[in-house]
């Protein structure tokens, strides 16, 4: 016997159950034990940053990697499954500085680096456990328990390695420069960290004025948004090739800026090279010593400000390349903090957020502000804290881009990107990318392992070996392989031999996760360790193993990566940039990325909004399948609006297939049907693989057949939204086509129907479970293991379905009879005509294929005949489809309207118009055939049909006969009758006309009579 269904499912009892199941009978294992051996498919896994519990953000990503690792999986592939964790850098320290209080660098050394780190730790040890509780109802498969931990001690040393070879190619430097500085986190921050990370905020809007020495009475006047470098300006930049002129009050501004103001005198920008003037601050220290003078600068903008732009070398970084190529001098005027330094008097200690009012009102009290406001722009903030930046002065390491950006680039020609333009998008930022900035003035972190000595040498560590080997103490108190233990590790100079100290930055986080498919797989490692990644702060966090080279071999690269668009500048690059360096190749094969998550309506998640999901708010609404749907069966180059009315909307879309399992359970129990594994091998034999088919069995085995083909090409062309297209469209074939024209099959007990449609369900549940695994399970635990005793225990250890021969004819013929009735079906709602309403006569017109299935196509639209032949009608309007045509025609849009407005045009074949010498295809047009009197007419795509409308005596009774049958039916199940249960029927003498169809009537709702009854109202009771 089949198991009853409910009437619909409960998904939070349901998923619960089934992982209960997965983890009793231990059904990943057995997978991977299933798979053992056969062929690889290689994926890595991003690192998801420890520092939280799963979002519906995060679900979306590990959705699909687990949808196609099942998918896989099912194929009999050989795969990895190690999860990762990202658990270092500002991501982690930002939230455990807000945990204890800490506000501020001192405040962190203050609380105790040792002390500091090890809450960082508990942080990342709560999250990954939570992470994974979450990623485990979600329904990810993963070998938990052996995750990579990027603070594991081999990681980075791993990284050591590979810093060690950038080293002795020479691509290693320590820059002085300006680069974005937050000063709250008191560090500095790399380009691939800004992008996306530029915010509109509204700033102060500055004009003000530099009195010229040599020219009393005059100035130059500039225009800047942020007061707080004015102290530290050296130089104002003109344009050589533009107008300058000087207004009635002496002040000098750009004559293409100054539009309606009348100008004394005019000079060329060349005039004003070298003009003397005194600066907005030379009263305090640092600019009493610098001849403030106008420069020449081909890059001056004449869209905004005033012409003359006011350059700080220590504040700007294309301030800072024109300050070299004149000999500028170099004011850097605040500390990490973003707090002026003591020299600049009153303003030392204040921050630059801080200073903007004081220093508008001591420009104006001295008679240098022209005038103030406000300005909206776009400002980039720090990545994690939202601090807005700064620009200042640092030493900072950086690897330097040139020698690897052409490898980089023809490694990337070789990737498959999906969608492919996200391939272009790495491309362009490889074209453009500028050197990479690795260090950070920050605390827990990968320690950068260099040692400079003053006699020049730099002296770089590449693995713990080594660090043993040239400490001047042993390594006893080095706990790991980070601050605060390594900072007391001294080492000798290998040039002078030297004692030396390690610089105290430590390194970009995309270094920790861009080494992952080295360190994970056991690179250049010689010898198997057990547990060898488990070392430093991942110690107890992890088993995981450090493999020998030959293991890194047979998984590099990685067929395939996930993540969403924004990791084409962050994990896809430092990935790409690190492995082009050490092997010349790019880590991974093929890639699948995506857009952003917002809400249904389309706004950014803030949970001030109101509008944040949490995971688990998600798994109690809707379920884990649902989200797996919404993530799934979303474009990758679209954003997904994500929410609970989607959800309600696939749920319904399930409970269609839920019903059509119901449906059959029902009717195989109550004519005692019991299927065999076996038949699922037989669908993809040649003939029919049973007995007693019929030819729309036929057709539901080669609709099944072209799903499995479809979905199949779907997955390997990484697009799950094809899978659900094709599923979709196979589910309403089969509910609404194949089982409502069978229904009285089944109340027959046809052994044929019922072995079909329990084949072919079973055949789609397997193609949709590596996206709902959940209800795929259960059913096929109902379908198959509850009636087959030989079927394997769990869907995922029955391997993929074989689609066998299509019959590509029987497909598009049924496909053509479906779009007939259905534009019949549109042609019945225009004139308000009801579908259990007999009609006389349906004319075809245009749709191939469909002869042998006139039949069909007469009982779906309850029409008496159904004749295939040129309409006759009042006439034809044909309108262009603009978005379809007019991207062909372009220019001759206009003039084809016209003439098809004007009834120009000639009807060609296959439904097709000439006009004005151009083709028009039939989806390039749309096309309205106006009616006959007594007939209803609709086309779409070439076809047309023709309902006649007109109603006899004979047709309203025969349509008041279905009321009363559908009246009946709906009353036996709201009773609780069974399918089999027998009525005794009465009507009411107001339908004494109906006795005439007596035998009709009993044969659709099983009575065993049917006669007047004593009321006036239609009544019954079980016979």
């Amino acid at each position: 016997m089949f198991p009853v269904l409910p009437d619909k499912p409960d998904a939070d009892s349901l998923e619960r159950a089934i992982l209960d199941f997965w983890d009793r009978e231990d059904i990943f294992a057995k997978v991977r034990a299933r798979n053992a051996g056969g062929p690889t498919f290689s994926f890595t896994d991003g690192p998801v940053t420890a520092n939280k519990v799963l979002g519906v953000h995060t679900a979306w990503g590990r959705t699909l990697k687990d949808a196609f690792q099942r998918y896989k999986a099912m194929r009999g592939f050989d795969q990895r499954y190690q999860n990762g964790f990202d658990c270092q850098g500002l991501w982690i320290e930002v939230g455990v500085e807000k945990e204890l209080g800490l506000n501020s660098k001192r405040d962190i050394e203050e609380y105790g680096l040792e002390a500091f780190a090890a809450k960082c730790r508990e942080v990342v040890e709560w999250s990954a456990a939570e992470l994974i509780k979450g990623s485990v109802r979600l329904g990810q498969w993963m070998d938990w328990g052996k995750d990579y931990y990027t603070f594991s001690d081999t990681n980075i040393e791993y990284i050591w390695k590979f810093l060690r070879v950038v080293h002795e190619r020479g691509w290693l430097y320590l820059g002085h420069r300006p680069t974005e500085w937050c000063p709250r986190c008191g560090t500095s921050i790399s380009a691939h960290e800004l992008v996306g990370n530029y915010v509109e905020r509204s700033d102060p809007s500055l004009y003000v004025r530099f009195p010229l020495l040599d020219r009393p009475g005059e100035a130059v006047v500039i225009w800047t948004t942020t007061p707080w470098t004015l102290p530290a300006n050296v130089a104002a930049a003109v344009r050589p090739d533009a107008e300058y002129g000087r207004l009635a009050d002496g002040d000098w501004i750009a004559v293409q800026r100054g539009a309606g103001e009348t100008f004394t005198q005019v000079l060329p920008g060349t005039e004003l090279v070298g003009w003397r003037y005194s600066g907005p601050f030379d009263y305090l220290a640092p600019g009493s010593g610098v001849e403030h003078r106008v420069v020449g600068w081909d890059e001056v903008s004449m869209d905004d400000g005033t012409g003359i732009v006011h350059i700080a070398p220590g504040c700007g970084a294309e301030d800072f390349d024109l300050g070299k190529a004149q000999d500028l001098p170099v004011l850097a005027p605040v500390d990490e903090s973003g707090r002026f330094y003591p020299e600049y008097g009153w303003l030392a200690g204040q921050s630059t957020a801080d200073v903007a009012d004081e220093i508008i009102n001591d420009l104006r009290q001295r008679s240098l502000l022209v005038r103030a406001g406000h300005i909206t722009h776009r400002y980039p903030e720090c990545w994690r804290c939202h601090t807005p930046l700064i620009f200042r002065i640092s030493d900072d390491w950086f690897i330097s881009v040139d020698q690897v950006r052409e490898p980089m680039r023809e490694a990337n020609a070789g990737v498959e990107w999906t969608p492919a333009y996200m391939g272009s998008r790495m491309d362009d930022w490889l074209v453009n990318m500028s050197d990479w900035n690795i260090s950070r003035r920050r605390y827990y972190g990968l320690p950068l392992p260099f040692y400079p000595c003053e006699c020049g040498h730099l002296n770089v560590i590449g693995s713990r070996a080594e660090l043993a080997e040239r400490a001047t103490t042993p390594l006893t108190g080095l706990k790991e392989l980070r601050r605060p233990w390594i900072d007391a590790v001294r080492i000798r100079c290998a040039e002078c031999d030297r004692e030396v100290q390690r610089i105290a930055e430590v390194g970009d986080v995309w270094l920790d996760a861009g080494i992952v498919p080295f360190s994970t797989l056991g690179w250049e490692n010689d010898t198997f360790v057990e547990e060898g990644y488990a070392t430093g702060a991942a110690k107890g966090l992890t088993t995981a193993d450090l493999p020998d080279h030959g293991y890194w071999t047979k998984w590099f690269p990685a067929d395939w990566v996930s993540e969403m668009r924004e990791q084409i500048r962050l994990w896809f690059y430092s990935q790409l940039f690190m492995s082009v360096t050490l092997t010349g190749r790019a880590p991974y094969r093929k890639v699948l990325g995506y857009e952003r998550m917002l809400d249904e309506q389309g706004r950014e998640m803030h949970g001030s909004w109101g509008n944040m999901i949490s995971a688990d708010e998600a798994f109690a609404a809707m379920g884990a399948d649902v989200m797996r749907w919404q993530y799934s069966a979303q474009p990758p180059n679209q954003n997904l609006l994500f929410g609970f009315g989607p959800g309600k909307e696939i749920q319904r879309k399930l409970l269609t297939l839920w019903n059509s399992v119901s449906f059959l359970a029902g009717y195989a129990n109550t004519s005692d049907f019991t299927p065999s594994i076996a038949d699922l091998d037989a669908m993809t034999a040649e003939g029919d693989p049973w007995p007693g088919m019929q030819p729309l069995d036929r057709w539901l085995l080669a609709r099944t057949a072209r799903l499995i083909e479809d979905a199949t090409r779907g997955y390997e062309q990484y697009r799950t939204v094809n899978v659900l297209r094709a599923f979709e469209s196979y589910l309403d074939d089969l509910s609404n086509w194949y089982i409502r024209r069978s229904r009285r099959r089944f109340w027959n007990s046809d052994e044929a129907a019922l072995r079909t449609l329990w084949t072919c369900l079973v055949q789609s549940i397997r193609v949709i479970a590596p996206v709902t695994p959940f209800l795929a399970e259960h059913l096929w635990r109902s379908l198959v293991v509850a009636v087959c005793p030989d079927a394997p225990q769990s869907i995922f250890l029955a391997g993929w379905p074989e689609a066998g021969t299509i019959d590509d004819e029987l497909v598009s013929s049924v496909a053509a009879v479906r779009k007939v009735v259905d534009l019949g079906r549109r042609a019945r709602s225009n004139v308000k005509l009801k579908n259990r309403q007999p009609l006389r006569t349906l004319i075809v017109e245009g749709a191939d294929g469909i002869e042998g299935h006139l039949g069909e196509i007469a009982d779906e639209l309850r029409v008496k005949q159904v004749s295939q032949e040129r309409i006759e009608t009042a006439g034809l309007r044909v309108r262009p489809n603009f978005p379809v045509l007019a991207p062909r025609l372009v220019s001759a849009m206009p003039l084809v309207k016209k003439a098809l407005d004007a009834g120009e045009f000639r009807e060609l074949d296959g439904g097709r118009f000439e006009v004005l010498g151009h083709v028009l295809e039939p989806d390039e047009v749309i096309v309205e055939r106006l009616e006959k009197a007594g007939w209803a007419v609709t086309s779409d795509g070439g076809v047309t049909v023709a309902l006649e409308t007109t109603l006899d005596d004979e047709l309203r009774r025969e349509g008041r006969v279905y009321e009363l049958i559908h009246l009946v039916n709906t009353r036996r199940k709201e009773a609780g009758l069974g399918l089999s249960d027998r009525i005794v029927l009465w009507l009411p003498a107001s339908d004494s006309d109906l006795l005439g169809y007596r035998d009709w009537i009993a044969a659709e709702v099983l009575a065993t009579s049917v006669d007047l009854g004593p009321t006036d109202q239609v009544s019954f009771e079980r016979a």
